[in-house]
């Protein structure tokens, strides 16, 4: 006997795990009363009845194509599909492509770590915005390079201060890998960047010789329904543009895209080494979208600003003048702050274990000490009522633990 205890179902040797990972993820209990993180997106828009069908259909006419990699097509993903993505992108953002300068890809998250394995050593610098989305923080810091945050004011970056950055960098001999923004509701302040300062991100971008890496995963998404031109239609030639269907459709879709001339788009499918994304929802996606995207987005544009105005009506109410509010030109998050004594993470897991959950500014931001009394709500998954209830709860939980906001639902807490 060699001592083996069948009943004993752990890893035996542990110690062959590489250093330097992350602390184990926790077992998934289901989600909190009160879920206000991530990406979700409104379970009551989600066209199922009309994917069922689209799903039925193209897996009668076309799934005897399953049986190939990339449906015996191109290995940038379904040609179908991505004539639509160039027609979309050619109405709603400006961009003159073709089917043939669109990769489809496993969402706008294996879009980015593409990008990033094409032009990130370590060692490299890059520049973000100050506050931006966490994930496109952490990718580049386990590549190995070094972030530099580009402040925001309401308009998105500040060029003046860009400038200074791109300046510093190049008399310290420091030419930055790109400059990664999300220009149309941005992740996670909710602002759109004005034609103007587009252009003087691209002279930028041309006189110090910095791509732009454009990220507009939520540029459907914008309560005005119209958006100035993508970074990408105003110089092709600087900008590789990702974007993706999990805000506009559904996120458990795993469909993004990477819109880059050939120079680009050749050297990153010399590097995925995927066998290809997830052709069938590729499929069920084309055919829902062709005729019914048009009418799909307004109307969830229209839900989720309905859960934006309740929310803000809630903070206004339960928070007074303790939160300072960035409402959005569109998304589904709302970014705030609280007062400066304020540490949201000091009380993130308290209110976890109350049945509450939220982004703490310090995940999306370059420098985590300057967001410590910020946070990220996701507007988008609970109905109306939770999110009223859900509010209330986090004033309370808020107060419980640092005293603020002291007032709120016209009365003095105690």
């Amino acid at each position: 006997m060699d001592g083996h205890n069948p009943g004993d179902s752990r890893f035996a040797l542990p110690d062959m795990f590489r250093a330097g990972l992350p602390a184990p993820s926790p077992r998934f209990t289901g989600h909190p009363p009160y879920n206000f993180v991530g990406g979700h997106n409104d379970p009551s828009q989600v066209p199922a009845e009309a994917l069922a069908e689209a799903a039925a259909k193209v897996l009668r006419e076309h799934g005897h194509l399953l049986g190939v990699y990339s449906l015996g097509g191109s290995p940038l993903g379904h040609e179908r599909l991505r004539t639509f993505v160039a027609d979309k992108l050619a109405k709603r953002s400006g961009i003159a492509c073709t089917a043939e300068d669109v990769l489809l890809t496993s969402g706008s998250l294996q879009g980015m770590d593409l990008v990033n394995n094409l032009l990130i050593a370590p060692g490299d610098t890059v520049i973000l915005e100050e506050f931006t989305y966490g994930g496109a923080i952490t990718k580049v810091q386990k590549l190995g390079a070094k972030v530099i945050g580009a402040p925001l004011d309401a308009g998105g970056i500040r060029m003046d201060a860009l400038r200074a950055i791109l300046e510093d960098l190049r008399a310290k001999g420091v030419r930055p890998k790109y400059i990664y923004t999300i220009p149309t509701v941005q992740n996670p302040t909710g602002s759109i960047m004005s034609l103007e300062r587009r252009h003087e991100l691209l002279a930028l971008s041309r006189e110090f010789g910095v791509p732009v890496f454009e990220d507009e995963c939520y540029a459907d998404l914008v309560w005005a329904g119209t958006r100035p031109p993508a970074l990408y239609a105003l110089d092709p030639s600087r900008v590789i543009h990702v974007g993706s269907f999990s805000k506009s459709l559904a996120p458990a879709l795993r469909i993004g895209y990477i819109v880059a001339n050939w120079d680009v788009l050749s050297r990153i499918l010399a590097t995925k080494s995927d066998a290809g994304s997830g052709a069938l929802e590729q499929m069920v996606v084309a055919e829902y979208v062709e005729g019914r995207f048009d009418a799909h987005v307004p109307a969830l544009t229209s839900a989720l600003k309905v859960k934006l105005d309740a929310m803000v009506e809630a903070l206004h109410e339960e928070f007074g003048t303790s939160a300072e509010l960035f409402i959005p030109d569109g998304g589904i998050f709302l970014w705030l702050k609280l007062p400066d004594q304020v540490d949201v993470r000091t009380f993130t897991q308290a209110a976890l274990a109350q049945g509450l959950a939220f982004n703490p500014g310090p995940e999306w931001s370059c420098d985590p000490e300057a967001a410590k009394s910020h946070m990220r709500l996701c507007f988008a998954l609970p109905d109306v009522e939770t999110i009223r209830r859900g509010v209330g709860e986090l004033a309370r939980i808020c107060f419980e633990n640092t005293g603020i906001p002291e007032h709120g639902a016209n009365r003095r807490r105690s």
